[in-house]
């Protein structure tokens, strides 16, 4: 590909750090997930996209291939659906081979005061926040651990949220799945670090994406809005570019915490 003045701005292969690596990328529909799988292709990566609206999975396959240098592959799912999943292992396997790059970034935020919540949402968090990020893992751990084994870099990246330890009235459900999911990926590495499989939480801050939008509660919505133009959020791409860095680290380097906040949140 050339710019107007016909200069390639294609990036040459030295700066794709992540050629040869097969990636898997859930909630690739929009935000995070998108601007994640869009920025892992740029660095090299075959990426398999995993999301629940097939649609959207189609048009980001068809934006990325032409620029990619390593297969993209659609692949719908319902994240919640533990057979479902399982399936969508196989069918990355059988196209793309085992996965070695592992981004659980599908969730839902739902905010509302604790004693008028609808709790159907509270269900709905735990579903998509904790089942589906343990069915993601669990379906795709013998193919990180045979990288690993195999001297390879391989990797499980969890995207959580700095409100698994904050403080955030009206969002007791959403902070309680984001804790749980802290405190899982530290336990997953203590469990996957000493076969070499990198395990790493990466927690934004105030982020402009899609999250939130579908919550019941007015007032919730309102005030999530609020955060977001009091001060200057984080794009999905500011996330993005963290999982990029963190996977591109020499293989013996875990960074396994990283909280990625704007500023002006501290």
């Amino acid at each position: 590909m050339t710019n107007s003045s016909g200069t390639s701005t294609t990036a040459p292969a030295t700066a794709r750090p992540l050629t040869g690596r097969t990636a898997v990328v859930t909630g690739a529909t929009s935000g995070i997930g998108a601007a994640t799988a869009v920025r892992l292709a740029a660095d090299g990566a075959s990426v398999a996209l995993l999301g629940r609206r097939e649609e959207r999975l189609k048009e980001l396959a068809d934006r990325l291939r032409p620029t990619a240098t390593g297969e993209i592959l659609p692949v719908p799912v319902d994240l919640t659906d533990s057979a479902a999943v399982g399936g969508a292992a196989r069918a990355v396997r059988a196209s793309l081979g085992p996965a070695d790059l592992v981004v659980a970034n599908a969730g839902a935020m739902l905010g509302a005061p604790f004693e008028s919540a609808d709790t159907g949402e509270w269900d709905r968090m735990i579903d998509v926040n904790l089942r589906g990020l343990l069915h993601t893992a669990r379906a795709f751990t013998d193919d990180l651990l045979t990288a690993a084994a195999g001297d390879r870099p391989a990797d499980l990246v969890t995207v959580g949220s700095v409100a698994g330890h904050q403080l955030y009235p009206g969002w007791s459900a959403y902070c309680a799945t984001k804790a749980a999911v802290a405190h899982l990926v530290r336990n997953l590495r203590a469990e996957f670090g000493p076969r070499g499989v990198r395990v790493r939480n990466v927690e934004p801050g105030v982020t402009v994406t899609e999250l939130g939008d579908d919550m019941r509660d007015a007032g919730m919505r309102e005030s999530l809005a609020g955060m977001r133009t009091g001060i200057t959020p984080l794009a999905a791409e500011d996330i993005a570019d963290a999982v990029a860095y963190s996977v591109a680290a020499p293989r013996h380097v875990n960074i396994a915490e990283l909280v990625v906040v704007p500023v002006q949140q501290g």
